[in-house]
């Protein structure tokens, strides 16, 4: 099996690769970057990771061979395509702005993959992140289910790593659902986190969940604040979860930004919501029944995005 990773030269894409190259279930991946300029010299950050991760495999004992390239002719017959590619949004950048530039950098990106992969399925990381899931279903013509976006695993990964500090337990025995757009419209679901199949609210009372729950929406934030730049360890490790999943037709249950059309009352749009994933992508969207109060937050959510998804054709129709 063949995986390729766009943005691979930066820290998110190059997580992806070294995580799916440890965890041994694909032949190859490619890792694509544009080459950077400096003065007269010319770097190539795609290829140097590569060569780099690649070089480290005799001491982590995987097989799968690992690509850099600036050539998207060597991701032809890509099973699963990652695109972690996009710039941060910098001091005087508008909103609009940082709208525009990653929506022409995915655009562009999905419309490559999907001609020389035709049958691949296209996992979107870069921000923000709804809507660009949109934009590369737009670009590259694929149909809805080979499309998604990597968000509801990091942002319940968070949420999870949170609760294990809390109650000073394994993260591995905590389960989470939290559904919405990416980021501080998320919608929080504690009715559905367990400890090992015990409801969370057993064991910490409302007010404190609804902090973590807080803490967890605007976990990039703190990143952010902590080290002048975004995440890349968690964002990257959670779309090779995904990854994975599909590889190894695992049928999986995770959060993950798919299109809906009628579930939930929502139609024709892109968002967080619980999916069973695996070869082919995302076989099925969930639909778990939602309270008054969880409803109304999916909704506002759902404006949200919307908002969004308006303010890019109007950028792109200007």
């Amino acid at each position: 099996m063949k995986v390729t990773v766009v943005g691979a030269g930066g820290n998110v894409g190059s997580t992806v690769v070294d995580v799916l190259a440890q965890r041994d279930i694909c032949k190859e991946i490619v890792a694509v970057d544009i080459e950077k300029k400096d003065g007269d010299k010319t770097f190539y950050p795609s290829k140097g990771r590569g060569l780099d991760q690649w070089e480290s495999a005799p001491v982590h004992l995987f097989d799968t061979r690992i690509k850099g390239t600036v050539d998207y002719a060597d991701t032809a017959g890509s099973d699963v395509c990652v695109i972690t590619a996009g710039v941060p949004r910098r001091p005087g950048m508008s909103r609009d702005d940082l709208l525009e530039i990653n929506a022409n950098i995915v655009s562009s990106v999905s419309k490559e993959l999907a001609k020389h992969s035709p049958d691949t399925i296209i996992i979107v990381v870069s921000n923000p992140l709804d809507v660009m899931v949109q934009v590369a279903k737009e670009a590259s013509g694929l149909p809805y289910e080979k499309v998604m976006g990597m968000a509801g695993i990091l942002d319940t990964a968070r949420y999870r790593a949170f609760i294990a500090d809390e109650l000073d337990v394994s993260p591995k025995d905590i389960q989470a659902l939290l559904m919405g757009g990416h980021g501080d419209t998320m919608v929080p679901l504690p009715r559905f986190t367990t400890l090992s199949g015990m409801p969370i609210t057993h064991f910490i009372d409302e007010d404190r969940l609804d902090e973590i729950v807080e803490r967890a929406k605007k976990g990039g934030g703190e990143i952010v604040g902590l080290m002048g730049t975004s995440a890349w360890y968690a964002p990257g490790a959670a779309a090779a979860q995904m990854v994975e999943a599909i590889l190894l037709d695992q049928n999986r249950i995770f959060p993950v930004c798919a299109h809906i059309d009628g579930q939930y009352g929502i139609d024709d749009l892109y968002i967080g919501v619980p999916v069973k994933l695996g070869t082919g992508g995302v076989k099925e969207v969930i639909e778990v029944d939602l309270n008054e109060k969880e409803q109304d937050l999916l909704e506002e959510s759902a404006k949200a995005v919307r908002s969004t998804l308006d303010d890019f054709r109007k950028l792109m129709n200007k």
